[in-house]
């Protein structure tokens, strides 16, 4: 038996939580420790409730993180450093005040007794990755898992990866981005899902759920979807800040869902929205460059990299029910199959030995 423990930020899209959940299932111990609580319900193991600077600069701050991201030309990976002392000094005392409480939190939950730490978004306790350097040195495994923005914007903490036994990712596009990735498809229980209806809907009904209409490309949808409109009779459901089981709920009722197409710095392919509404029995649409398309096994997605291209795919999908019900049950197949506990436990059992983890 294993004993891993997961650290996150936050349970991102319920992926932490399903990677704990998972361990649990094939036999191991583990413990999911999140750091900051999730606005849109998903589960929690522990959540230490730190508060999230969610004043106004802090906003502003981060706004201009991603923008000067953006700007950039190099899609290496960005090394984080403080842009000045003011954000050196905030993350110094952000450290010191909450080590009394992690010191507590270790204790209470005998977090020393894990062999293999998976940091999740590549974060420690502590900036300084003070801690994850410590049990380094007392010979437990390190595992960093990345997830999306962590990488692309905020970018490596170079005191974690510098001591990281393996390094994980479920984006394509971080594969370019830092040389000794691995490839992982995140674990997924579609048995949380409520089942399709199967009610006819006066119209085809489609969804789109973003989490950041930026990274999403929503204006460019909406666009799309106004268009499609104009000539002819369907329904759109744009859904955000919705509680996560009427989310769901909401979803079942649909015919065709829209994941990502054209936005920025969200990276390609499909996240957490897409997956779900695939699990569901819905033909979805994203946007994915060439080689992604080409590489992804099996690739159940419709792929819209641009306006033109979602304005087409929609109208096939709008008049074709046929064509939609076959989409949606090789989707749900595809999930059981790559994104299932046993095959992706299976899979990152083979990175733990590759890696001399275990």
């Amino acid at each position: 038996m294993l004993k891993i423990l997961h650290l996150a930020p936050q349970n991102y899209a319920g992926v932490p939580y399903d990677y704990f959940k998972m361990h649990l299932s094939s036999g191991d111990q583990s413990r999911l420790i999140t750091f900051h609580r999730n606005q849109l319900d998903f589960p929690e193991d522990v959540c230490l409730n730190f508060p999230l600077p969610n004043f106004p600069f802090a906003k502003l701050w981060r706004k201009k993180k991603v923008n000067d991201r953006e700007k950039e030309i190099s899609f290496q990976t960005p090394e984080f450093k403080p842009k000045n002392i003011f954000e050196k000094y905030y993350f110094d005392l952000n450290d010191h005040l909450k080590r009394e409480k992690i010191s507590a939190v270790i204790k209470k939950y005998n977090l020393e007794e894990y062999q293999i730490i998976h940091y999740d978004a590549g974060l420690d306790f502590f900036r300084n990755a003070s801690l994850a350097r410590r049990w380094k040195r007392e010979g437990k495994k390190i595992v960093c898992c990345y997830y999306g923005s962590d990488l692309r914007i905020r970018g490596v903490i170079k005191e974690l990866d510098e001591i990281s036994d393996l390094n994980i990712t479920s984006e394509y596009d971080h594969l370019s981005m830092k040389n000794n990735l691995s490839y992982i498809f995140y674990p997924y229980d579609p048995t949380e899902l409520p089942d399709k209806k199967n009610n006819e809907n006066r119209n085809v009904t489609i969804v789109h759920s973003p989490t950041n209409r930026k990274y999403k490309g929503t204006d460019l949808i909406i666009s799309v979807i106004e268009r499609i409109k104009k000539e002819r009779e369907i329904s759109f459901i744009l859904i955000e800040n919705t509680a996560r089981r009427e989310l769901l709920e909401v979803k079942s009722r649909c015919d065709i869902s829209i994941d990502q197409v054209g936005g920025t710095m969200g990276g390609t392919g499909y996240g957490k929205a897409g997956l779900e509404t695939l699990a569901m029995g819905i033909p979805t649409i994203t946007n994915m460059n060439d080689d992604y398309a080409e590489w992804l096994p099996e690739n159940p997605f419709i792929i819209a990299n641009n306006a033109d291209e979602l304005y087409k795919k929609l109208n096939v999908l709008i008049d074709d029910k046929n064509y939609r019900e076959n989409l949606g049950e090789a989707g749900k197949s595809w999930v059981r199959k790559y994104h299932g506990y046993e095959n992706v436990n299976e899979k990152l059992r083979e990175l733990y030995k590759l890696r001399n983890i275990i």
